[in-house]
């Protein structure tokens, strides 16, 4: 079979077989045999399921680091193709089955193409999903025992046209934030609200100051999103609360923007609370970094994506994500660039990420596989 159609076989039998974080065996073992095959030194086992391909060529002394994930959804497949998830309650619903078989194709074409001067690490992480895997990578000595330069990674976009590549400098992805916090008042009957101290009252004040973080504290040309999720009370219909729990996330673009968040935060419930005289409870988790691209390495990427798509398919000021990326944990220990790249099915329609019935588009499958190797190509000039 041909480049693409064995790409699309693997990418299928993945499809099939998806694995969720630190789960992983199908990935990991096909992407390892398929790379020792090519003459690739290969290590498993990085950050538990984790792999490393190893690939030099020439006497170059740099080294870039290009990097997919792998992992699947706890998510039960509606779809009716003929690759459909085998497994019940798991399914690839956010294309990483594709981002691994992209990376798989690259590493063999510089293993056939040997067109390059240095060396390249191909990184194949486990659970992105719950923003764990590359955190785990690193802990086991990624970039200590397979040190690098740079690194780069993508992820696929159904809202962006097929074929397109998008980046730009500065915050590409954004941190994810947990917050919980809990308003204790004084309950009582609904009927007599000024016997009690409502806590709801407390919180509807709260929810709408929150928004003026967004609105009038942080600087209008970053985005910032601050959702609250989830609202539990020991209440009842006749019945006012004492006690009102609230949980929600923060998007940021920045690590300031994160940081003046979860201070805003903090000081409008605490604030509200004690001029309400309720009690309250504060917790805020930083579950995810925000990505952050070097300048330099957005240069080479928009490079490589123009050689590829093109130069009117190219876009190195895009828009950012607003969802969040585990590869900005890479980042903070070396300069790197994250893309997104374009898998919008015009004929049929485009189904959002972890859907139950998404699909990861094939036809880009050469398409990433080509980029990740004329960047390789490019940055490790012969």
């Amino acid at each position: 079979m041909d480049f693409k159609e064995q790409l699309t076989a693997w990418r299928h039998y993945l499809h099939q077989h998806p694995e969720t974080a630190f789960e992983e065996k199908t990935a990991p073992q096909l992407v390892a045999e398929q790379m020792r095959a090519w003459g690739i030194q290969v290590e498993e086992g990085i950050g538990k399921t984790g792999v490393v391909g190893t690939l030099r060529c020439g006497n170059g002394g740099d080294c870039i680091g290009i990097r997919a994930d792998m992992d699947a959804l706890n998510i039960t497949e509606r779809s009716c193709h003929d690759h459909i998830s085998l497994y019940p309650g798991k399914m690839h619903g956010c294309g990483h089955d594709g981002h691994t078989v992209m990376l798989l194709g690259a590493a063999k074409l510089l293993a056939d193409r040997k067109n390059f001067n240095g060396t390249v690490r191909f990184i194949f992480q486990p659970a992105e999903e719950p923003g764990r895997g590359a955190q785990a990578m690193i802990d086991d000595g990624l970039f200590e025992r397979f040190p690098m330069d740079e690194i780069y990674g993508l992820h696929n976009a159904p809202f962006l046209p097929a074929g397109t590549l998008s980046t730009r400098v500065g915050g590409m992805a954004t941190s994810e934030d947990d917050f919980s916090f809990t308003i204790t008042g004084k309950g009582g009957h609904a009927s007599s609200p000024h016997e009690g101290n409502d806590p709801l009252a407390s919180f509807a004040e709260i929810y709408l100051a929150l928004q003026t973080i967004v609105s009038r504290n942080a600087p209008p040309m970053r985005p910032v999103v601050i959702s609250c999720t989830e609202i539990e009370t020991d209440g009842a219909h006749n019945a006012i609360p004492t006690t009102v729990t609230v949980r929600g996330d923060a998007r940021t673009t920045t690590p300031e923007d994160q940081q003046l968040v979860e201070n805003r935060m903090r000081d409008i419930v605490e604030g509200i609370c004690r001029m309400n005289h309720a009690q309250c409870s504060f917790a805020y988790t930083h579950e995810f970094f925000p990505t952050v691209n070097d300048a330099g390495c957005v240069q080479y990427a928009v490079r490589a994506a123009q050689a590829v798509v093109g130069e009117k398919r190219t876009f190195g000021n895009g828009e950012p994500l607003m969802g969040s990326e585990d590869f900005a944990a890479f980042l903070k220990h070396v300069p790197g660039c994250f893309l997104i790249l374009g898998t919008g099915k015009e004929k049929s329609g485009n189904i959002s990420l972890h859907q139950n019935i998404y699909d990861f588009n094939d036809d880009v499958l050469t398409t990433g596989a080509e980029f990740w190797a004329e960047l390789v190509r490019i940055r490790l000039e012969a």
